[in-house]
Formats: structure tokens, C-alpha cells, sequence
């Protein structure tokens, strides 16, 4: 009766915490099958109504701390996650002594639970400045890397005319391949990338060569095609899942300690060497489209492809290679998408994939440096707007934001106007 009775005591907070669906002390865990518990005590006393931060690819909640100095966060994965502590909730002259935030993995059945140690000191705050500084760093990380899925996404649709969904497809399988070939196979990451980014722009070809030149040439409509590139989409997502399974796999480098650069401003090395890649690659596609006979054909035939065909321009020929460097762009968006989240997944180009449409819209339907100047636009904007809005609707203001430019402004930054009817 004792045993049963002292089970009862320590089990009944747990129980309490499973049982109050409103509770601020639990959040997600009915949604979620993980959930990560976190414990906070000062001098042996509970500390309540503290701000708990759950944060981890693109995953983030956060709750509060109740009578018992506990709280408990459900997560949708074993990925491993951090768990910062809102340190200007903490009360007067209370502060974290150890790390913060910490990194919590999972076991064999849980996640170990996460205990902050809390003493007496002078908090450090962040002001709105550096926390700007730091965000907008990450949006333009972000949105160099949307550039280049949107760049490859914008010349397929100028040169013909294809809305293709599956492109958020063609995005996972670079990050996939990349991890079959490094994790997998063992081979050396770099090899790994620079083959995977090869294997997307075959990929690319092989598509438009087996399904969109046939169906070009039998004068499908556009609707169709469309309606088609949804269904490949699907079956492309499930195949992945087939593939890696259902949960998220960790390319080699991952995560990082950031380092201070100038002022605010922290970048890992996984940041600042992505974001050289991101710029470099850029480069050379405005060199290719700009200074190169093939890139100025290819401007051509996205500008009017019966006029280019007309003017001895070989149009099929042309849409070869912008299927095989939008296939390559979009493998390399992936595998730099899954170091910035970080993270694998099945699903996790559909996951960008409006944010990849609204930066081609934004910009310009066909304009490939539209899409350039709208991913950044796009990308600074989700970041950025996590001061103000929570995290979990960041992709929702943007996308708003790119309505009230559209209503000023229907083609697009750089967009040209055309006349209908």
C-alpha cells in the first residue's frame, strides 16, 4: 500500500499534465506521439510561469512552466532539439547558469528530459537590433537558397509554360541523394553533393524527356499538364518515403556552433559556407544567361518561343538544358535546405514549395532574375517577421505580404506588363 501510494505522488504530475488539454504547462502532446519534459528549479524551489522554447528543422513551440517548475512540449520527430529558456521570464536576479539553449536527444523510447540549472546573477538580454541583425542573416541564408530552387523553377515555366508541382520533388530528391551517397555509401560529403547535384539535372532531363516532350508534342493544354505534375508529385513524395521511411536523417556537418562575426551576428560555418555556394552558383547562372549564346537563347525562347523557333533557334534543344539546370538548381536548393532546417525528410520540399511559387510570382512569371530578387524578398520576410508574429504563421505573412504587392502590382517586381484580351 505504501509502494502504490508513492507511485501515486510521483506519477500524478505526469498524469495531471496528460489530463489538461489547456494547460500552458503542455502543449502538442496530444497531437504528438514524442514529447520533451522540461524541469526548472532554483535553490531546490520550483520556478513557475517561465517561457519554454521547443525549436528543431522547421518545428517550434513553446510553453510555460507550471507550479512544479514543469513543463512538457510535444514533437512530431526523434530528431534531436533545442530547448531554450526565456530568460527575461526568470524572476529578478535569477538567471542560467549552465547552456542555454540545450540540445536534447532521443533514447531508446524518450527523449531525455531537459533540466536547466538556474543561480543568481546578471541576465545577458538581446536587444530588438541584434535579434533583427540575427534574423535578417538567416533570411538572407534562406532566401539565396530559395533562389536557386525558384531560378530553376522560373526557366522551366518561361520556356514551357509548365506550372510543374513536382518540382518540390525534384528538390527532396538532391537532399535524398546526397544522403544515400555520403551516409550511405560513405563517400566523402563534397563528392557526395557534387554527385547528387549531377543526378538531379539527369534527373530533370530524364523527366522531360520521358513525360513532358511526348505530351508536348501531342499539344496537351497546359491544365492537363498541370493536373499531371500534381499526381507525379505524390507519387514522387511516397517513393522517397519508401526510401528513407517516415523519419528525418541527418546529412554529415549538420548544426554547428555559430560563430561571432561582426557585431550581432553569428553564422555557423555550415551558414557562411552555404551562403558562398548559394552566391557563387547565382553568379554563374547570371553569367550563363547573360554573356553565353546558349543563355541568351534561352532568355529568347522564354520571351516568346514561337518567335525563337522562328528565328532558327533549336527550342527543343534549349528546353533540354533548362530542364537539366533547373533539375541541378533545385538538387542543390534541397541539399542546402536540409542544412539550414536541418534534416531530411520525405516530404521536405513540398514544405517550400509556395514559399518556391510566391518568389517566382513575386518576382515575375518567367523572369529568372525576378525570382532571384523575390526569393530574397521572401526569404527576409519569413525570417524577419518572427519578431513580431509567432513562428508557427511565419510562411502565412509572407505569403500576405506577397498579395498586397501583387494588388500594386500584378506582374511582379520585374514582371513587364501585357496586355490581355
Amino acid at each position: 500500500m505504501l509502494a502504490t501510494l508513492f507511485a501515486f505522488q510521483v506519477l500524478a504530475p505526469a498524469a495531471s499534465l496528460a489530463q489538461a488539454p489547456d494547460d500552458p504547462s503542455q502543449v502538442n502532446v496530444e497531437e504528438h506521439d514524442q514529447n520533451i519534459a522540461v524541469n526548472l528549479r532554483y535553490d531546490n524551489e520550483p520556478v513557475e510561469g517561465v517561457r519554454i522554447v521547443v525549436s528543431g528543422g522547421d518545428y517550434e513551440a513553446e510553453a510555460t512552466t507550471n507550479d512544479r517548475g514543469q513543463a512538457r512540449i510535444g514533437v512530431p520527430t526523434t530528431d534531436p532539439y533545442e530547448v531554450l529558456v526565456d530568460e527575461e521570464t526568470l524572476p529578478e536576479g535569477v538567471t542560467v547558469t549552465g547552456d542555454n539553449p540545450i540540445t536534447v536527444t532521443y533514447g531508446s523510447q524518450f527523449f531525455q528530459p531537459a533540466n536547466f540549472f538556474l543561480g543568481e546573477g546578471e541576465r545577458q538580454t538581446t536587444g530588438m537590433l541584434a535579434q533583427f541583425t540575427e534574423r535578417l542573416m538567416n533570411g538572407i541564408n534562406f532566401g539565396l537558397m530559395l533562389a536557386l530552387a525558384s531560378i530553376g523553377l522560373s526557366l522551366i515555366f518561361g520556356t514551357t509554360g509548365l506550372t510543374n508541382f513536382a518540382h518540390a520533388e525534384m528538390v527532396t530528391f538532391g537532399a535524398v541523394m546526397a544522403w544515400f551517397l555520403g551516409v550511405q555509401l560513405g563517400l566523402p560529403i563534397w563528392i557526395a553533393i557534387i554527385l547528387a547535384v549531377a543526378l538531379s539535372g539527369v534527373l530533370g532531363l530524364a523527366v522531360d524527356a520521358s513525360i513532358w516532350r511526348p505530351l508536348r508534342r501531342r499539344g496537351l493544354g497546359l491544365v492537363q499538364l498541370m493536373i499531371l505534375t500534381i499526381g507525379l508529385s505524390l507519387a514522387g513524395r511516397y517513393v522517397f518515403q519508401l526510401f528513407i521511411g517516415g523519419g528525418t536523417e541527418q546529412l554529415p556537418g549538420a548544426g554547428g556552433t555559430r560563430h561571432q562575426i561582426i557585431g550581432p551576428i553569428r553564422l555557423s560555418t555550415v551558414d557562411m559556407v552555404s551562403m558562398g555556394i548559394s552566391l557563387v552558383v547565382l553568379g554563374l547562372v547570371a553569367f550563363w544567361l547573360l554573356r553565353t549564346r546558349t543563355g541568351k537563347a534561352t532568355r529568347a525562347v522564354a520571351d516568346n518561343r514561337s518567335l525563337a523557333s522562328a528565328s532558327g533557334i533549336d527550342v527543343e534543344a534549349v528546353t533540354r538544358i533548362v530542364w537539366v539546370a533547373g533539375g541541378a538548381l533545385a538538387g542543390l536548393s534541397g541539399i542546402l535546405w536540409a542544412y539550414f532546417r536541418p534534416g531530411i525528410k520525405w516530404d521536405m520540399g513540398v514544405q517550400i514549395l509556395l514559399l518556391i511559387f510566391a518568389a517566382v510570382v513575386l518576382g515575375g512569371l518567367g523572369t529568372a532574375f525576378g525570382a532571384l530578387v523575390g526569393a530574397l524578398a521572401i526569404g527576409i520576410l519569413v525570417e524577419v517577421s518572427t519578431l513580431w508574429i509567432p513562428s508557427d504563421i511565419k510562411y502565412v505573412g509572407a505569403l500576405g505580404v506577397l498579395i498586397l504587392i501583387l494588388l500594386v502590382r500584378p506582374q511582379g517586381l520585374l514582371g513587364r506588363r501585357e496586355r490581355i484580351g
